[in-house]
């Protein structure tokens, strides 16, 4: 969050003279208080200052990066996760590929009947196995890709910081994101319904820098 020269003046004069009224703020910055409402309005909004009737402004204890910190935590996976991409387990290596490049994405979501996670495949491990020699086209994705239960995943509760902090920890580009649905034999499966990626992630980044 950036302020303004005179923000930040408004801020510095609350810090250490508060609880101070805004008009004595305006008195020592030889201004009107009708030209300082707007920044008094959009710190006080954005949680900087808080303001009570009859006694004044006085610094709310949080400094700008804490603000922001506490948006991206409060923004959720269900927020800006996108439409996954998924095929079968007995697609073939070479269909795979093709699906990557028609839906351009670089990571694709292996799926059973009913929509359940069964694995997931990367454009590394689709580039490997194609640069092995071997017939792609009769090679399932099921032999190559990563298998539950070694898969990352999200869900839609998650926060969009926490999810990001496993892409980055764990260096992939792309995260299922799953909802927990009980099995016939007890067991928990993970039916895919959705996807979070770096691109997802870079896209809310450019969205909070235009001030959305």
């Amino acid at each position: 969050m950036e302020l303004s020269r005179r923000q930040n003046a408004i801020l510095e004069i609350v810090k250490s003279m508060g609880p101070i009224t805004g008009e004595q703020i305006a008195e020592k910055l030889s201004l009107t208080r009708a030209t300082l409402r707007p920044d008094l309005a959009i710190l006080t909004m954005s949680g900087l200052l808080e303001a009570r009737p009859r006694v004044g402004y006085f610094h709310s204890g949080k400094f700008p990066h804490q603000i922001v910190a506490k948006k991206i935590h409060s923004i959720l996976v269900a927020d800006i996760k996108s439409v996954p991409i998924v095929v079968s387990e007995k697609c073939s290596v070479y269909d795979a590929v093709v699906t990557m490049f028609i839906k351009d994405v670089g990571t694709l979501f292996v799926v059973k009947e009913g929509g359940l996670l069964e694995g997931v495949i990367s454009r590394k491990d689709l580039l490997k196995t194609t640069l092995g020699g071997q017939d792609i086209q009769k090679l399932p994705v099921g032999v190559v890709m990563t298998r539950m239960p070694n898969v990352l995943f999200t869900h839609s509760e998650e926060s969009v910081w926490s999810a990001a902090w496993k892409l980055i920890t764990h260096e992939v580009d792309a995260l299922p994101v799953v909802r927990k649905v009980a099995q016939p034999d007890g067991s928990d499966g993970f039916e895919v319904v959705g996807r979070l990626s770096k691109t997802n992630i870079t896209r809310l980044f450019v969205e909070l820098g235009e001030g959305n």
